[in-house]
């Protein structure tokens, strides 16, 4: 069955072109103009990724990746004029999977819609996932992670760092993404923080924190994941 996308852009331009664009790759597309519709879209359909931009005339993208997170995980790409650091680390803090500025050339969302949803299944940590033949086990029903069969005793902030990296696995996450998206926006320690969470984690995780396979230190940037489900 086609994967389903719902385009969210008041813009009727942006949505004839990206229609054009991803139908021809073989995607069911779904259009709302404006978040009212978006909102009653998502609500009743079912779906496999969003492009939602943050600038609608009623309400904001923010709002509705906000409550869209609160009904699914399904993978949501921003279209935003805004091109501050700030406000891009924002919109990847409340649930965004990766964003695009405007005006961006068709075929590069694409390339990142096909990215995003090889890295990161729609269904890749509702339940149960395993890496490496078993040697890494994520069960989200019971919040728990197993090493080897054994249960690892993590802290909140550890199993939420542990969630943001592997639902993406071989994206690299900057300090102060992990940090967003592990603490919320509104923390104001330093983003050199995520490095003793990550210290901590790896010495759980990993057969040799030292030489860690799981979590890769991207360097001068911040983490990626580094799994291989099974």
């Amino acid at each position: 069955m086609n994967r389903a996308i719902l385009i969210v852009d008041d813009e009727e331009k942006i949505r004839e072109v990206l229609t054009s664009y991803l139908s021809k790759e073989g995607f069911t597309i779904l259009e709302a103009a404006n978040g009212k519709e978006a909102l009653k879209v998502i609500e009743q359909e079912t779906l496999d990724f969003i492009i939602l931009d943050l600038m609608l005339p009623d309400v904001t993208g923010e709002m509705i990746c906000q409550k869209t997170r609160e009904l699914s995980p399904v993978p949501i790409l921003m279209l935003t004029a805004k091109v501050s650091e700030r406000d891009r680390i924002k919109g990847l803090s409340i649930g965004a999977d990766d964003y695009v500025v405007k005006p961006f050339s068709p075929k590069e969302v694409v390339a990142r819609v096909k990215a995003i949803l090889r890295r990161s299944s729609h269904d890749l940590l509702t339940s149960r996932v395993s890496f490496q033949n078993g040697d890494l086990v994520i069960d989200m029903d019971k919040q728990i992670v197993l090493k080897n069969g054994e249960v690892v005793h993590l802290t909140p902030a550890e199993f939420k760092l542990l969630l943001v990296l592997a639902r993406h696995p071989d994206r690299p996450f900057s300090r102060e993404e992990l940090i967003e998206k592990v603490f919320g926006f509104s923390y104001a320690g330093d983003d050199r923080t995520i490095d003793q969470h990550v210290k901590n984690l790896r010495q759980k995780i990993e057969k040799d924190p030292k030489k860690p396979f799981y979590v890769i230190a991207v360097y001068g940037f911040g983490y990626r994941f580094v799994g291989g489900k099974s």
